[in-house]
């Protein structure tokens, strides 16, 4: 018999578009509404651009973009999860969070091999009752860089980051 919390992963879920997907719930420092982003020049697409949280520069990153599915229109509904990986905090604009849920990990099954080098940001699937939820790794969602990079751009556009 395992331990008490051996082997189960805290998750909390959102949803891009129809379908649904989860990260770590360790990794999620807040939810905040959308606040509109400073865009960066010469960032990817998929990078919003960045925000001020508490005297911080924060990255937001438009997941749909970063997954493939278009860019997001951001509305009042819209949410930004912010989340830490490797000591550096970054956003992810959402449509909307959906639920918390304590998983096995022998729930969580290998997702089919696509081929695709962005099949690295998917850790799994959960079937959950009449649904299957894409586990994300944060870690790979966000290039190495990213919060520095964000950092420098503002920092050579000489915006002032405690503004």
């Amino acid at each position: 018999m395992k331990p008490a919390g051996e082997g189960v992963r805290q998750l909390i879920s959102f949803c891009v578009g129809e379908q649904e997907f989860c990260v770590d719930v360790t990794t999620v420092r807040e939810i905040r509404g959308w606040t509109p982003a400073t865009p960066i020049p010469q960032s990817p697409d998929y990078l919003r651009g960045v925000i001020n949280l508490r005297g911080a520069i924060m990255p937001v990153v438009d997941l749909r973009n970063r997954l493939g599915y278009g860019r997001t229109e951001p509305e009042a509904r819209h949410v930004i999860i912010v989340v830490e990986c490797a000591d550096r905090l970054a956003g992810v604009l959402v449509d909307a969070v959906c639920d918390t849920m304590t998983v096995d990990e022998a729930q969580i099954q290998a997702a089919p091999q696509t081929g695709h080098p962005d099949q690295a940001f998917v850790r799994g699937i959960i079937p959950m009752e009449n649904r299957l939820i894409t586990y994300l790794s944060m870690e790979d969602i966000f290039p190495r860089r990213l919060g520095d990079a964000a950092a420098d751009l503002m920092a050579q556009a000489g915006v002032d980051q405690a503004a």
